[in-house]
């Protein structure tokens, strides 16, 4: 009898357990989704229907794989149907605001800089997404952290990008950038002018640049983590468009098991390097005013300031610093690349622009190598620049959670909702920036970011509010350093094999290289 019993209560708890997670399980793919379907409707947004599971994935990866198969017919500036198609289809039925499905999850597309702006801002109901944690994996560190942490490693990396230690930077800058224009000089030595692609040498510029400002190393002892990095971004995009469930990452499949080995590469040789970085400080040498140095200075001073006050932070761990430094390397290198790569382009195009920066360049620094004071003064320049970033923004979206119900604006968002922000959109938006909003106009900018978006401060490259990007005054640095030494050697502008087909891999890239005549000055 008592085994009878005994039974029927183990019957009766896995029954228990069994229809909990049936219930959960319905709740997460259906009823829920429906719920905050009604919810967005209710207040006037527009979007698609939710499908069971698979939401708008399907016909987002499709669409997208589609329109890559063609570049762009002619040169222009607005390529939105070919890098976002699914969503310029969505765009053109709803308008530049509505919702569509990322699985069982709904994601409100919202254009208004006003409401961007105050999403930026709400850090404690907005935050960043943790839809899929291997987007955390691949991009760790201050990126992803909340909350007090976020704070912590803030305070402790701040100290790195300072004005102060960029200065101490700019040889970094300067010899990497040297290294590439010599390669160059070789190409149009014979002829005064030739063809390459620069694409894979300004990735491979900006890549010793983070070599030798954040590490001290040359390009050399870095290149393996950048390969790894590259094909962990590949590996990493194809799992985030396959629907997530909580503990998928950890199914021995074969790109989960290529992603770990990747991962765990890249840790090595990071550890290595701030291994022998942290022996050689605690052997006397002095403190190397690169980013790990001034991080690792920084983190042993905070920890030494806690003592024993248990309830104060005590720095960073070794895996907290190692997560840091790969940050360092994927968004430090992307992102200047692919700055620096759609300035040449447009410049390319527009000669009138690249003659007034070259006279700029010129004019400032002659023959002589850039330096800081001179950088900072190049007014066409960052107009040039700024005008880049706009029509060609490295991140195309922006991505947030709603931790909470919150107002944005006139509407009230779900909790689980995810909100993005189009840069392409908000940058074109004609009541900020005018009716010539797709064309390359650098002068918007003469009279700073407010005057060029009529008071709406609709210009978002880097961020918004509290957690602004923290390497913004090192990315626009460089790029000023890189772009200064190209023009007091060349003019350039581009080859008839050059075919217009952006596309964005992680950041927004051109699809088929940049193809660029060179001429010797």
């Amino acid at each position: 009898m008592e085994t009878m019993t005994l039974s029927s209560v183990l019957i009766s708890i896995f029954c228990v357990i069994i229809v909990t997670g049936l219930i959960k399980v319905v709740n997460w793919v259906w009823l829920k989704p429906k719920k905050l379907e009604r919810l967005l409707k209710q207040q006037g947004f527009s979007g698609t229907c939710y499908k069971f599971l698979i939401g708008d994935l399907k016909d987002f990866t499709s669409m997208r794989t589609q329109a890559l198969k063609t570049p762009m017919n002619g040169f222009s500036n607005d390529y939105f149907q070919r890098v976002e198609p699914f969503r310029h289809h969505l765009a053109s039925r709803f308008g530049n605001d509505f919702f569509l499905w990322f699985g069982p999850i709904p994601m409100l597309s919202i254009s208004k800089p006003e409401m961007v702006i105050e999403a930026f801002t709400k850090t404690h109901d907005i935050r960043k997404p943790k839809v899929n944690p291997v987007f955390d994996k691949l991009f760790p560190g201050l990126v992803s952290y909340e909350g007090e942490k976020w704070a912590q490693h803030r305070k402790l990396i701040n100290p790195a990008f300072h004005m102060e230690k960029l200065k101490l930077m700019l040889p970094a800058f300067c010899d990497s950038c040297a290294e590439i224009i010599n390669r160059w000089e070789m190409v149009v030595a014979k002829t005064g002018s030739g063809e390459l692609d620069v694409w894979p040498d300004l990735m491979k510029l900006t890549a010793t640049v983070i070599s030798r400002a954040a590490f001290g190393s040359n390009y050399e002892e870095g290149q393996r983590i950048f390969e790894l990095l590259k094909e962990q971004t590949e590996v990493t995009l194809l799992m985030l468009q396959s629907i997530y469930f909580p503990g998928r990452r950890f199914i021995p499949t074969k790109r989960n098991r290529r992603f770990k080995d990747i991962e765990d590469k890249i840790h090595t040789s990071l550890r290595a390097i701030i291994s022998k970085r942290k022996a050689d400080i605690e052997a006397g040498e002095a403190v190397k005013a690169d980013l790990l140095g001034i991080l690792l200075d920084s983190n042993s001073k905070e920890i030494q300031q806690a003592g024993n006050n248990k309830n104060r932070p005590v720095g960073m761990s070794l895996e907290e610093v190692i997560d840091e430094c790969k940050l360092f390397y994927l968004a430090g290198q992307e992102t200047t690349s692919t700055l620096l790569v759609w300035t040449l382009i447009l410049l390319s195009k527009h000669q009138d622009w690249q003659a007034r920066a070259q006279e700029e360049v010129l004019q400032t620094f002659g023959d002589n190598v850039p330096d800081f004071e001179g950088l900072r003064q190049l007014k066409t320049v960052t107009m040039i620049l700024y005008e880049v970033l706009r029509l060609y923004p490295p991140a195309m979206q922006v991505t947030r959670y709603v931790n909470k119900d919150t107002n944005l604006g006139a509407f009230s968002v779900p909790s689980g909702a995810l909100i993005t922000f189009f840069l392409h959109t908000i940058h074109r938006n004609q009541e900020s920036w005018g009716d010539d909003a797709h064309e390359f106009k650098p002068d918007r900018f003469a009279e700073g970011i407010s005057k060029a978006t009529k008071g709406t401060n609709a210009f978002f490259p880097f961020g918004w509010g509290p957690r602004i990007c923290i390497g913004e005054k090192f990315a626009m640095t460089e790029a000023k350093m890189a772009l200064s030494m190209i023009l007091q050697r060349f003019s350039f502008d581009l080859s008839p094999s050059y075919v217009h087909a952006p596309e964005t891999v992680m950041f927004l890239q051109p699809q088929h290289g940049a193809q660029i005549v060179l001429h010797k000055l």
